[in-house]
């Protein structure tokens, strides 16, 4: 008998626990009505509708849902939660187990009854789209008039390994899909920024995933993509239908927005933003730096992002390099069973890349390499040969006259204006001499070419103030801190 077979009078004596008026046969239906009123329609809906029991066996419960994610979100917030309410409908169950369940099976869960026909073969395709195969990409919902761009079915949630230079932006993204699931939108934009390699497209790319399989209408694109769309939609002609479509969206996702060009399309995607925003849609997006510093944008749109939260991800710490790199060698095994390598080459490799996630998927290829080629184990001194051309000797950062200009100025409370002039008072010719000192200590530059640039002073002049601080220095104490204070505010 199904609950809207049942008496309302006998339903509540189900969900309230009234044992003695159970069937064997309500017993399910009935966990999913007190659950459902327990969690909330919203939470419910979204998470708990389609999950199903497979059988009991031995006091464990087998549960299903969809899709991995589907799993992994319960597991993650909810699974303590339903096992209490499972156990307490059905008292011979002491343990619940979740998997996700085969597409091709038939399948109702707490949604309805089972569906077969035309209507499971909507279900089998929506969960193959929702789960590619390794390797394949997948495309989030299309709008009329633009057509998202493609995702990489290895970037979802499940795959991004956290550190503590990613923490916060994890937790940020997380957030976003709460706010999906009906907990509110917290932080909108969403902004991420970092140098290439360190996750921002993975982060946002899980976003997408997730809120796809959430059944929410989700837009991925790179702001080439929305750019192509914009120009193609004015010549179609049919630009009003591409704005409309584009504002009837849940989640708009934009990767490499320092690429936006144009300011008619930077006009129309800050419209795009303020429509979506106000009428409470989540936007995320995704840059190389941080909003202030995007040069080439319409001061409106960066205003836009300030309004949001931006979250930088850092460089990736040891750790979490020596992680990325244990996950890519497992899934390379995967192919290549004999592919071993050891705990101490993985170190090193990790010690020695310290760039960016794309690397050390280099430094793995080539331990491959070298493996399959060499056919010998992998030791110490192969690996290090193997990735050599990967391991960046870092440069001293190159100081600029103009640099050690600005900061000595600020240093010493007066302007980068008094020290190019001729100005002979004692608060200006002492900046002006450290400065010269500086420039000659930590640039290439010649004592002419730095008289040049001190407002056309002769080099005879720049050697003066060099010597000058030197001797001073020389028994100056707090002078000589002083300037290796400048000395490391310029090298960093």
């Amino acid at each position: 008998m199904k609950i809207e077979e049942m008496s309302k009078a006998r339903l509540e004596k189900v969900i309230n626990g009234d044992q003695n008026s159970q069937n064997d046969a309500d017993l399910w239906r009935v966990f999913c009505e007190r659950f459902r009123r327990e969690v909330g329609d919203a939470i419910y809906f979204s998470w708990f509708k389609s999950l199903e029991l497979e059988k009991v066996v031995d006091g464990i419960a087998y549960l299903s849902v969809p899709t991995k994610f589907l799993k992994s979100w319960i597991q993650a917030h909810y699974l303590d939660r339903l096992r209490s309410a499972i156990v307490a409908v059905l008292p011979n169950v002491q343990s619940i187990v979740l998997e996700p369940r085969a597409a091709t099976r038939l399948s109702g869960g707490c949604g309805g009854e089972r569906r077969g026909g035309v209507i499971q073969k909507e279900i089998v395709a929506e969960n193959r789209r929702s789960e590619p195969a390794a390797g394949e990409t997948a495309k989030p919902a299309a709008v009329d008039g633009i057509g998202g761009s493609s995702l990489d079915a290895r970037f979802k949630f499940s795959t991004f390994l956290i550190g503590s230079s990613n923490q916060l932006a994890f937790a940020a993204a997380r957030q976003v899909i709460d706010g999906l699931n009906g907990a509110g939108i917290t932080f909108n934009p969403l902004y991420f920024y970092s140098n290439v390699g360190l996750g921002k497209t993975h982060l946002i790319q899980a976003i997408a995933h997730a809120g796809h399989e959430m059944g929410r209408r989700v837009v991925y694109l790179t702001a080439e993509k929305f750019m192509y769309g914009f120009v193609a939609a004015l010549k179609r002609q049919n630009f009003m239908a591409f704005k409309e479509s584009l504002r009837a969206i849940d989640l708009l996702v934009i990767d490499d927005v320092q690429f936006l060009q144009g300011k008619t399309i930077q006009h129309e995607f800050c419209h795009t933003l303020n429509a979506l925003m106000d009428s409470g849609r989540q936007v995320v997006i995704a840059g190389d730096r941080s909003p202030n510093e995007l040069e080439n944008l319409d001061e409106r749109v960066k205003s836009r992002f300030g309004g949001g939260l931006s979250v930088e991800i850092h460089s990736l710490d040891e750790d979490l390099r020596r992680g990325i790199l244990d996950a890519r060698i497992q899934n390379i095994r995967a192919a290549h069973p004999t592919f071993e390598v050891s705990p101490n080459v993985v170190g090193l490799v990790a010690k020695l890349i310290d760039t960016n996630g794309r690397d050390l998927d280099g430094a793995v290829n080539r331990l491959l390499a070298h493996t399959i080629l060499a056919g010998a184990p992998l030791t110490l001194e192969a690996a290090e040969a193997a990735i050599r051309d990967l391991i960046r000797v870092k440069e001293p950062k190159k100081v600029k006259i103009e640099d050690i200009q600005k900061l000595v100025a600020t240093h010493f409370n007066v302007s980068r204006a008094d020290i190019l002039s001729s100005r002979r008072t004692a608060n200006v010719v002492r900046p002006r001499q450290i400065a010269m000192y500086l420039a000659k200590m930590m640039t290439l530059r010649s004592l002419p070419e730095i008289g040049r640039r001190f407002g056309g002073r002769d080099h005879t002049t720049v050697l003066h103030a060099v010597r000058k601080i030197e001797e001073m220095a020389s028994n100056d104490v707090v002078l000589s801190q002083e300037l290796d204070l400048l000395k490391r505010l310029l090298a960093d």
